[in-house]
């Protein structure tokens, strides 16, 4: 697969599994059990508000290097017919980049920028 010719949609969609499952494993290393408490911890990471505050931040930055930005203005930019609830248009995009390039270095099989990406999300912490 050349993930060069990936659209941002789709990027976006494996980088929301890619976000949500480091979410979970990470609630569930921190002792979080009830179902319940880890769908609403979640959300203060995997919701779209909470994405458009991170990738706002680590733009602010300059976290991503040339070739990430243009990642997530590719995701950013891409045209949707349905946006999530209780969101402006801009903090649905936004997130949406955040996701394309989470998706972009998870199918480009770079780990150390993923986990690096990670680590700088956490320490941001959640976001209520």
């Amino acid at each position: 697969m050349d993930v060069r010719v990936c659209n941002g949609t789709t990027l976006a969609y494996i980088g929301d599994a890619v976000m949500s499952l480091w979410v979970r494993e990470m609630l569930i290393e921190e002792g979080w059990q009830k179902p319940k408490v880890l769908q609403k911890k979640s959300e203060a990471w995997v919701s779209a508000r909470a994405q458009a505050v991170f990738i706002d931040k680590l733009l602010k930055e300059e976290f991503f290097n040339e070739e990430e930005v243009a990642v997530v203005m590719r995701g950013r930019n891409t045209k949707t017919d349905s946006m999530a609830k209780n969101v402006t248009m801009r903090e649905y995009r936004m997130a949406t980049g955040l996701e394309a390039v989470i998706g972009w270095l998870h199918l480009n099989k770079n780990q150390q920028r993923l986990d690096e990406t990670f680590k700088r999300i956490k320490e941001l912490g959640a976001i209520k």
